[in-house]
């Protein structure tokens, strides 16, 4: 099932894609019963990031091959950073390339959309709290990040976490191949397979540390290849099963 969020004439709704029709839906993380009496043909309705979470959950340096490639030994733990809810856009949304960064890297990520309150879940049981799953880019100011020896600023901006198009329930995360096109050029391709802390190992460990709530996105960390954009770009998230999430960048002010 593909859910996703949109807006039409000054309203905006959860729905169910159901071919080129949108079904409404009150609350995907209350019930995916449809709307009675209400449809819309999906080239009449915007499409919006699916979800608004009130955080985003982020990991660094999660997969084998990306630490190959930058010669680092691989995390004992997760490594956890936070994105905010305001760095959110959806699928066809200019990225802004902020004034005072010299370098803007794309990172494409498998996300987990999580359905209902978690904390302090077993691993076996993680599966139980997640709505779905959605493509991500986690953009990254890469000289900020160097320059602040942290990454809270290098994360942070406005437009800085494209999701979508769809969560798309029912998935095994355990084999996703996930890819990333520049300007139609592969950069990056992998499969959650290389994944070093697994989709439901991460859910319980964020779980132990803090409570996740429906919405809420945890990013998974990006394969290797990754490297810098420029305003004018098209950056193309694809994950096997999920679909394709576009982004062009713009210069920001």
């Amino acid at each position: 099932m593909r859910i996703g969020r949109f807006h039409y004439e000054g309203q905006t709704f959860f729905g169910i894609v159901d071919g080129d029709t949108v079904l409404p839906v009150a609350d995907p993380f209350q019930s995916l019963e449809p709307v009675p009496g209400r449809r819309f043909a999906l080239a009449e309705v915007e499409l919006l990031a699916p979800c608004l979470p009130t955080k985003a959950v982020c990991v660094g340096l999660n997969y084998r091959d990306h630490a190959l490639e930058l010669g680092l030994s691989l995390p004992e733990e997760p490594v956890l950073f936070l994105k905010p809810p305001t760095a959110v856009t959806g699928p066809g949304k200019p990225v802004v390339y902020p004034a005072m960064s010299r370098q803007v890297d794309y990172e494409a990520e498998l996300a987990v959309v999580m359905g209902k309150k978690a904390w302090q879940v077993q691993e076996e049981e993680a599966a139980e709290y997640i709505l779905g799953y959605t493509c991500a880019n986690d953009i990254t100011a890469r000289d900020l990040q160097k320059k602040d020896g942290q990454w809270t600023r290098a994360k942070s901006f406005d437009t800085f976490l494209p999701l979508g198009p769809y969560i798309v329930t029912g998935l095994d995360p355990g084999d996703r191949e996930v890819s990333l096109y520049l300007n139609g050029e592969r950069k990056q391709h992998s499969s959650t397979s290389q994944l070093i802390f697994p989709v439901y190992r991460l859910v319980s460990f964020i779980s132990h540390i803090m409570t996740l709530l429906p919405g809420d996105v945890i990013l998974t960390g990006t394969p290797a290849g990754v490297g810098p954009v420029q305003p004018g770009d098209q950056v193309e998230v694809v994950i096997s099963g999920i679909g394709r999430l576009a982004n062009v960048i713009v210069s920001g002010a």
